[in-house]
């Protein structure tokens, strides 16, 4: 088993621990870039890998009641069957092919610009506190579509069900607090990643050596970064990260 892959995932998991920001985002360039994983296997055993480790997040937050169960069925309506239609398009393709993995490449690269997006916006936010409105009448409808999205994206890149998906959720539900839209928008990752995952395991592209390692890693690593959050100032921290999952980004569209 490779050390340097059990450290990758304790130090992607420890960031998430500490910061919130999606494992995918974090994750997928790395094993592409420093380890030399092809895009599609990167992405099929990301996954799966999230779908585990944001599991226990799910059990925490559902004890704590800050899962609104209505908000995920409807990013669920959209974005399960959005997974399904993607990984059958998947299936119509040599996903192993040069061609192929290029195209992800670059979708990838524009989920990693769009997340970088979300993570400046809800800074922006943060500091700029707007009057609390109340939901519209097509807020139902606007999120199911956002599951569309998230379902082809996700099922893609492996990117997108974190930061992405939470920034749309507080623009789309203005008056729940960020506990609640965290909390849902996590309780809807699993079960997107999950099936996306095991539709990459159909495909042939999860390594199940890769996977394990990287849980080894990213378990403790969790849990070290969410002892240390409270002790790290978030004003640089995450503006840091969304700057090199722009660049990285640039780089994949490039």
């Amino acid at each position: 088993m490779d050390a340097g892959i059990v450290s990758a995932g304790f130090g992607v998991g420890a960031l998430v621990g500490m910061t919130g920001v999606g494992g995918g985002a974090l994750m997928t360039p790395l094993l592409i870039f420093v380890f030399g994983v092809s895009p599609l296997v990167a992405v099929g055993t990301d996954l799966i890998f999230a779908a585990v480790t944001k599991a226990s997040g799910v059990c925490v937050h559902a004890r704590q009641g800050s899962v609104d169960w209505r908000l995920v069925r409807r990013l669920a309506t959209g974005s399960l069957p959005a997974a399904l239609l993607t990984l059958a398009l998947l299936q119509e393709v040599d996903s192993h092919s040069a061609q192929a993995q290029a195209w992800v490449s670059q979708i990838l690269g524009i989920a990693l610009m769009l997340t970088a997006a979300a993570l400046f916006w809800r800074l922006w936010r943060a500091r700029h506190p707007r009057q609390v409105r109340a939901e519209h009448r097509y807020t139902a409808a606007a999120t199911v579509a956002t599951g569309v999205l998230l379902g082809g994206l996700v099922t893609l890149t492996s990117v997108g069900a974190g930061a992405l998906g939470a920034a749309v959720l507080f623009w789309l539900y203005p008056r729940h607090s960020a506990l609640r839209v965290v909390g849902s928008d996590l309780a809807h990752a699993v079960p997107l990643t999950a099936l996306a995952g095991l539709g990459h395991w159909q495909l042939g592209t999860v390594d199940g050596g890769l996977l394990l390692a990287l849980l080894l890693g990213s378990l403790p690593g969790i849990y070290l970064g969410s002892r240390l959050a409270a002790h790290l100032p978030e004003r640089w921290l995450r503006p840091a990260l969304a700057s090199l999952l722009l660049l990285i980004g640039l780089r994949m569209v490039a």
